[in-house]
């Protein structure tokens, strides 16, 4: 759901050819596998249930397909959920579904990207289960890969098991660009697997659900699925806490395999104007879950904040403070955040921190602006490091344009 050491960091994508696959009708007629992924076959036991929630991205999806049957790990199935495509998304499935037994396809009138996710969830015969978007793709080998480190951990079954990604901006043009995601390499636990508060970095990024492998008795035992709002909504949001804060028995692959298409500054901005309150209402939702599901570990409950802040920037941003029902909404949130965690954050601005304290009627905590500078400096030789020069200035560019609003982006 779109929102805000392979050979290098950051390059430019040459176009992509799609190997082990022949064109047909304008799609790719792929291969079997078998041939050539037998040893990981015998080698795990497992079986992973693919869930491709799809409505409206005929641009992409062929790739997407392709990328996942032609995983080195064969042991996969495919579950394509139409969510009342209008476009020639479900013809795409149909004939992946045609050349592949692994593949199938579920039509359902259209209900949001929850509701297909549940879908392909509930439909799912595998021990663990992914979650690829239609218009992303996977290199490597993902679900070997993470499928074999699980195994390697003593303890029992792994319940969560994440990786990194490469994120794509400027798809498809001259332009396009590939950095690694902005928690490479911040995910450093004493030992694996682990609970949240030690790999927190997870909770302050972007909401990669789709990194992961899930085992399907742990969603099922603990009653977890998405939240079915209309249309994408942001679902992935509260799927995100509800997992990560259920269970102590996450592992971590620090390498990158999915490849994520961003959405331009822009669009974002615009998508945010439609609907302004939507990511303070899914900020709001992911709060809930925290505090039903009891967690007081302050890595966790801080990262909360962090995401608090920079959300109810985005509406800030979008529409401005004094856009009907922003203002309450933003001081409802505020008085949701606890005072010591928010002066804490050390790339939240001086102008975020008094702008809390305005709206929750707190004395003005008189912080220098140079405040957060030891902090924006270790953030800027972090992207300089991982990702390039020209997306660390857009980056720093992007933040002081919203400075008010937002703590120093977590995307």
């Amino acid at each position: 759901m779109r929102q805000h050491r392979v050979e290098s960091l950051y390059y430019r994508v040459r176009p992509r050819t799609h190997r082990g696959g022949r064109r047909q009708g304008g799609h790719v007629e792929a291969t079997k596998p078998e041939s050539r992924t037998s040893k990981d076959s015998r080698r795990f036991s497992h079986k992973v249930s693919v869930v491709v929630p799809t409505y409206n991205v005929e641009r992409y999806l062929d790739q997407c397909l392709t990328s996942i049957q032609m995983q080195p790990f064969a042991n996969i199935e495919v579950i394509c959920v139409n969510d009342g495509s209008t476009d020639g998304s479900l013809d795409i499935m149909r004939e992946h579904a045609a050349h592949d037994p692994r593949v199938r396809v579920i039509d359902k009138p259209n209900a949001g990207y929850g509701a297909a996710c549940n879908t392909g969830i509930d439909a799912a015969t595998g021990d663990y289960v992914a979650i690829v978007e239609p218009d992303d793709y996977l290199t490597g080998d993902m679900f070997g890969d993470l499928l074999a480190f699980a195994d390697s951990l003593d303890g029992g079954p792994v319940d969560i098991v994440k990786s990194s990604y490469w994120r794509i901006f400027n798809a498809g043009t001259p332009n396009e660009l590939r950095t690694v995601c902005l928690y490479q390499d911040r995910v450093n636990p004493p030992s694996q697997p682990f609970a949240i508060g030690d790999g927190v970095a997870l909770l302050e990024h972007h909401p990669s659900i789709w990194t992961a492998l899930y085992r399907k008795a742990f969603l099922d035992e603990k009653h977890i699925r998405f939240r079915e709002y209309p249309g994408a909504a942001w679902a992935d949001n509260p799927f995100l806490v509800e997992t990560l804060c259920q269970t102590d028995r996450i592992a971590y692959v620090n390498r990158p395999y999915y490849n994520y298409r961003e959405d331009t500054e822009e669009k974002l901005v615009a998508s945010t104007r439609r609907d302004p309150l939507l990511p303070i209402k899914r900020w709001n939702d992911m709060q809930d879950i925290v505090e039903s599901l009891g967690v007081t570990d302050r890595r966790v409950l801080s990262a909360q904040t962090k995401r608090g802040i920079n959300y109810c920037g985005l509406t800030i941003d979008a529409v401005g403070l004094d856009h009907p029902g922003v203002r309450e909404a933003v001081t409802a949130v505020y008085q949701r955040l606890d005072y010591d965690l928010v002066m804490e954050q050390p790339l939240v601005t001086p102008a975020a921190k008094r702008l809390y304290c305005e709206l929750t009627g707190r004395p003005d905590p008189k912080i220098g602006r140079l405040s957060m500078l030891p902090a924006a400096a270790s953030e800027v030789w972090y992207r300089l490091r991982h990702t390039s020069p020209s997306y660390t200035w857009f980056s720093i560019t992007s933040f002081m344009r919203h400075r008010r609003g937002r703590a120093g982006e977590g995307e």
